[in-house]
């Protein structure tokens, strides 16, 4: 037997990135030879997804966006993944890896009836919960029909050279014997199709444009348009964080300002998503209904979470370098005492000596001598100041 193995080398991406960047290559000595980069482990077709709904991608957008219950029907269990998984990456682009998600409720890409929540996602006693399914069992078309948004896909099926688009239909449409695809909802867009978008992709179409250079087409719209209307919020959550002059050393944190919806959307006339993108429509209503909505509540409380982290770290830095500050002052008082009440108390070496031998009953003598020695005076200057103390004559001397 043979036994063949695979050596990876994986990047792991950092916050610093940001979507659809190219991967910056490491040191070549520590990479294999002629590395293959991958910017993800599978990367989505979103053109190929999305091509029977291409007209609709703003309505898709939109209820991904408001966290709306949702089931997409699909003839198989790789297109009914891919599809969920598209859907969930159209409202996921953000400016920067760092930046808070707007997508916080749940999804299943192949839900099936073995499933442990089945019974909780199928009953008729409450309303359906907020989350995207995936389904290819027939079976669902009865069992979901109270749903209020359903996606039926089939063979993509091409109306001359373009694809053929899926209708509108109204909920109570949704026959069990249906076959049929369609989109099956009520909901009313808040927002205007970007016409140019779907004409320049139709066209790209015709002219047989690579589904990749299509695909990337998709994703720099859905990322500027996921921009446009997060970055208000970011925005003015960064308004209600208090001024670093605020955080003091000694008293608790301030605490980040309420959010008030109101106070939000007076700003959205000088500060809204129509300065970055083109689409008209009732951005106000679409704010309204996202604030209703487990996104924004799941967005804000991460958000509101970081701030307050960040907030404690900046008040931890600003005690230590109080703390830091008191003792260098401390210590330098210390330092100013100890020098002066030495310098207050000590004595000159000479007199230590002299009080010393006077203390021990020394004779004149010997206090001068050893006082004299004491600053150093000559041997001369000593012999000279020891005789003139006994009261010796020069004569006397000699």
């Amino acid at each position: 037997m043979f036994s063949v193995y695979f050596l990876l080398q994986v990047r792991i991406p950092s916050k610093t990135d940001k979507p659809g960047s190219p991967v910056r290559q490491t040191d070549r000595q520590n990479v294999l030879p002629a590395p293959t980069v991958l910017p993800s482990v599978h990367e989505l077709d979103l053109f190929k997804c999305f091509q029977p709904v291409l007209v609709h991608l703003q309505m898709f957008w939109e209820l991904v966006l408001l966290g709306e219950p949702l089931v997409v029907m699909a003839p198989s269990p790789t297109v009914s993944s891919e599809t969920v998984l598209a859907l969930i990456r159209a409202v996921c682009f953000s400016l920067s890896q760092s930046q808070s998600s707007v997508f916080c409720c749940d999804f299943r890409p192949y839900f099936t009836v073995h499933d442990s929540e089945f019974r909780e996602f199928t009953t008729r006693t409450q309303a359906p919960p907020n989350v995207v399914l995936g389904v290819t069992n027939p079976f669902f078309i009865k069992t979901f029909q109270n749903w209020p948004h359903v996606v039926r896909l089939g063979e993509t099926k091409m109306a001359g050279d373009l694809p053929k688009q899926v209708k509108v239909k109204k909920p109570s449409k949704l026959k069990t014997l249906e076959t049929k695809p369609g989109v099956y909802t009520a909901f009313k867009t808040f927002l205007h199709k970007d016409k140019i978008l779907i004409k320049r992709l139709l066209r790209g179409i015709q002219r047989k444009r690579p589904s990749e250079v299509q695909s990337a087409i998709l994703r720099r719209h859905l990322l500027e348009l996921t921009q446009s209307f997060i970055i208000p919020l970011e925005r003015y959550m960064a308004s209600l964080m208090p001024l670093q002059r605020s955080v003091t050393p000694w008293k608790t944190p301030p605490q980040i300002r309420p959010f008030s919806q109101e106070d939000f959307m007076s700003t959205l006339d000088q500060t809204g998503p129509q300065l970055t993108s083109g689409l008209k429509g009732d951005w106000t209503g679409l704010y309204r209904k996202f604030f209703r909505s487990p996104n924004f509540d799941g967005w804000y409380r991460h958000r509101h979470k970081e701030m307050t982290q960040k907030l404690e770290s900046l008040h931890l830095e600003v005690l230590s370098d109080a703390v830091s500050h008191t003792l260098a002052a401390n210590q330098k008082t210390e330092t100013e005492i100890i020098y002066h009440t030495l310098a207050a108390n000590q004595k000159t070496e000479t007199e230590i000596i002299y009080h010393t031998l006077a203390a021990n009953q020394k004779s004149d003598t010997g206090i001068i001598y050893h006082t004299l020695a004491a600053n150093q005076k000559s041997d001369t200057g000593i012999i000279y100041h020891t005789l003139a103390a006994n009261q010796k004559s020069d004569t006397g001397i000699t």
